[in-house]
């Protein structure tokens, strides 16, 4: 099945999230990826953050995004690709130290946290990943 769906969640009151630009991002970058299925997006605290980090990577303190690939069926049939976690205050930060909108930094992370989900690892794959990165957030003009 070629459907492409992102599920975006957030508990967080503030600061406030453009939810829907942020799904249509990420569906074109699927889109330009060649990729279909489910992917799903949770925004999180610093404190959640901390913690999957910990449990999951062994690290201290929060990550500005982590990955969960899947390739299982998803419910509604296709693949389920996976989940991407995003702290919402290291993207503030990271925004702010930067000079740019906090959508942009979304936008980036999301791109990150999709190529994750589609294996591309930056620690191990000799630049591979970076240069998908960059030229990709040069086609969306993303610092």
């Amino acid at each position: 099945m070629d459907r492409r769906e992102v599920r975006l969640h957030s508990r967080l009151r503030k600061p406030p999230l453009p939810k829907e630009a942020l799904v249509s991002f990420a569906l074109d970058a699927m889109s330009r990826l060649g990729v279909t299925g489910e992917v799903g997006v949770r925004f999180c605290s610093d404190r959640f953050m901390a913690e999957a980090n910990r449990r999951y990577r062994g690290k201290k303190g929060p990550t500005d995004v982590l990955s969960f690939p899947s390739g299982e069926p998803a419910e509604e049939g296709g693949i389920y690709l996976g989940d991407i976690l995003i702290a919402v205050p290291v993207a503030v930060r990271a925004a702010r130290a930067a000079g740019q909108p906090l959508e942009t930094e979304l936008r980036r992370l999301l791109l990150h946290g999709l190529l994750h989900l589609l294996g591309y690892d930056h620690e191990t794959d000799g630049g591979v990943m970076e240069r998908k990165e960059r030229r990709l957030r040069r086609e969306w003009g993303i610092a």
